[in-house]
C-alpha cells in the first residue's frame, strides 16, 4: 500500500481548474519530483495535499485513512509536512523559536532541535537570531528544518531553489540528499529538470493542471520531459 495515494484530485481558484483529475501516488522512503512550467498547478497541489488549499473533488490518502476533509493542522498531526514557496518564516522570531513552534504537531521522532542543527550546521550559530536578518539560504534551511520538526511521514518541498544562487542550491540539496539516503518520503516541486531528475526516484510533469508525463527518472531523457514541459507531446512514459 502506498504511503499516499492521490485519486482524482481537482483543485480551483475561483473558476479556474488549477488542478484537474490528478492521480498518483508515494511509496514510503520515495523521492518523486513534480516539475512543470509557471502556472502548472503545481503549487496549487501542494498546497491543496497539505489542506491549505481546498480540493473541489477526488481523494487524498495518507496510510490508508482519507484525509481529503482534514484541515491542515490535523494533516501535520497525522504526518504531512509542507515547506512553502517563499519559506514564510515569522521574520521577528528566532531560528530557535520558528523551529520549536513546530512542536505543535506533537508527533514523536527523531526529528528535534539538535537534530536539525546537525543537518543544517550553518544555523546552529544563528539559532537566537531573528529569522528576517538571515540569507536566503539559512532561511530555507530554517523552513525545512521547521517541518522536520513535526516528523512528518511525507514532505511536500516547494521551490527549494527558488531564489538561491547555485553555490547555495548546491548546499541546500546536499542536505536533501542526505535525508532522501536515510529513508525520507519526499514530493518536491522544482523548476531545475537537471536537479530535479538527479534526485528523484520518479518525476512527474504537469501542464495545464493535468499529468502530462510520469515515469522513473531512470527512463526518461531529458528530451521528453522537456517536451511534456512546453507541451510538445512528442511521447509518454508511464511508471
Amino acid at each position: 500500500m502506498a504511503l499516499l495515494e492521490v485519486q482524482a484530485l481537482t483543485a480551483r481558484h475561483g473558476l479556474l481548474e488549477a488542478v484537474r483529475e490528478v492521480s498518483f501516488s508515494l511509496d514510503e522512503g520515495e523521492t518523486l519530483a513534480l516539475v512543470g512550467a509557471n502556472g502548472a498547478g503545481k503549487t496549487t497541489l501542494l498546497r491543496t495535499l497539505a489542506g491549505a488549499h481546498r480540493a473541489a473533488s477526488g481523494r487524498i490518502s495518507l496510510n490508508g485513512a482519507d484525509v481529503s476533509d482534514r484541515p491542515s493542522h490535523e494533516r501535520a498531526k497525522l504526518g504531512i509536512a509542507l515547506v512553502p514557496e517563499g519559506r514564510r518564516l515569522f521574520a521577528r522570531m528566532t531560528v530557535e523559536e520558528n523551529l520549536t513552534l513546530a512542536r505543535a504537531a506533537g508527533r514523536p521522532g527523531v526529528w528535534n532541535l539538535e537534530a536539525v542543527f546537525e543537518a543544517f550546521p550553518n544555523l546552529r550559530s544563528r539559532r537566537h537570531s531573528r529569522a528576517g536578518s538571515l540569507s536566503g539560504g539559512e532561511q530555507q534551511a530554517v523552513a525545512i528544518g521547521r517541518a522536520l520538526m513535526t516528523n512528518p511521514d511525507v514532505l511536500l518541498l516547494d521551490e527549494v531553489s527558488l531564489g538561491l544562487s547555485p553555490l547555495v542550491v548546491d548546499r541546500v540539496y546536499k542536505q536533501l540528499r542526505t535525508m532522501m539516503t536515510g529513508g525520507a518520503t519526499i514530493l518536491l516541486v522544482e523548476q531545475d529538470l537537471k536537479r530535479a531528475l538527479g534526485v528523484a526516484d520518479r518525476v512527474i510533469c504537469m501542464l495545464e493542471g493535468r499529468i502530462v508525463l510520469e515515469g522513473r527518472s531512470g527512463d526518461l531523457t531529458r528530451e521528453q520531459v522537456t517536451d511534456a514541459y512546453f507541451g510538445l507531446g512528442r511521447g509518454e512514459a508511464h511508471a
